[in-house]
């Protein structure tokens, strides 16, 4: 079992997207993916144990359910990479599952080295696994991963969590295009999908009020202070949960409790915010049951399998490779 993970260079640096979001003409936003440095995925960590944030447990029932019900569509396979792998908890109950198949390797891909070293330390003891960790971006990690493997070794690409909602509708068929373009034919994609539900229950969910969400929320104004000599006053910033019933998504923003210039030494800007005015940094989209196998074929896979939990409406999707 191998556990250094490899470090992968980015596209764009940290800098560079801060720049351009904080100085975009109109909303300014923050992508998504920072949020999650080793103090907010252990924020997030804490967020999928609330009684509001069901997702997460939904997930885990599902995962429990139906394993041996996946490895089998999955045409039991002998690669797993996992995009946004966090400790492995949940891939665990695949892999598991899969060591009747023989000889397994796993890629976790995480942009958290401290998620990275927490993912090994999870699948200690599992036998005959090889676990190679990739740090930084999901797209480079899977083609690394796809580069890597023995001819004639089927994968099985784990995308779960529902991080496809972070993506907007077109984006998200870019991004799924992506993947199905490094996969060979035979491949499997099991994608986590959390679907619509009221709007009540939603922001109950993305606005807890133990105030984790709000936490891991200022949690990206913080790295900015840290990583990149910026000089933003929490204080004066509050976290804001909205649901935007024609695009079926809760958006979270951080709202400016007044007028302030704030300045980002490394990202070279100074930028002044509004009394009132907001950063956005996540979108988290709901899908319906009618949208997924739609979504499936302008990608080019095929939907293969649908699982649905009831009790916190969210579907587990096997599609396969055409």
């Amino acid at each position: 079992m191998a556990g250094q993970a490899r470090n992968l260079k980015p596209e764009l640096s940290f800098a560079e997207e801060v720049r351009s979001g904080l100085t975009k003409a109109g909303q300014k936003e923050l992508p998504s993916k920072y949020l999650y440095d080793d103090v907010g995925s252990a924020l997030f960590e804490a967020i999928t144990h609330l009684p509001e944030y069901g997702l997460t447990r939904a997930e885990q029932r599902l995962l429990q359910r139906h394993r041996d019900e996946i490895r089998q569509a999955a045409g039991c396979p002998a690669v797993v990479t996992e995009l946004g792998s966090g400790d492995g908890r949940k891939a665990r109950t695949i892999l598991e599952s899969l060591r009747v198949c023989g000889r397994l390797t796993y890629y976790p891909i995480d942009v958290s080295a401290a998620a990275l070293i927490r993912c090994n330390r999870e699948l200690l003891g599992l036998g005959a696994l090889t676990v190679v960790g990739l740090e930084g971006p999901f797209l480079e990690g899977l083609a690394r991963a796809a580069a890597e493997r023995e001819p004639g070794r089927p994968m099985l690409v784990l995308f779960l969590g529902s991080t496809i909602g972070n993506f907007d509708r077109p984006a998200a068929v870019r991004f799924l295009k992506s993947i199905r373009g490094l996969l060979a034919p035979g491949d499997a994609l099991l994608l986590g999908t959390d679907l619509q539900k009221p709007a009540e229950r939603l922001l109950a969910a993305y606005d807890d009020p133990a105030g984790v969400t709000a936490a891991f929320n200022l949690n990206l104004l913080a790295r900015i202070n840290r990583e990149l000599g910026g000089d933003f006053d929490l204080r004066q910033f509050a976290h804001e949960a909205r649901f935007c019933e024609a695009e079926q998504r809760i958006e979270m923003h951080l709202r400016s409790r007044r007028l302030q210039t704030v300045t980002v030494r490394e990202a070279r800007i100074t930028v002044t915010l509004r009394e009132g005015e907001t950063i956005w940094t996540e979108a988290c989209h709901k899908f319906s049951l009618r949208e997924l196998p739609e979504l499936a074929a302008k990608t080019n896979f095929h939907p293969e399998e649908i699982w649905v939990d009831e009790d916190w409406p969210f579907a587990l999707n096997l599609w396969l490779a055409k």
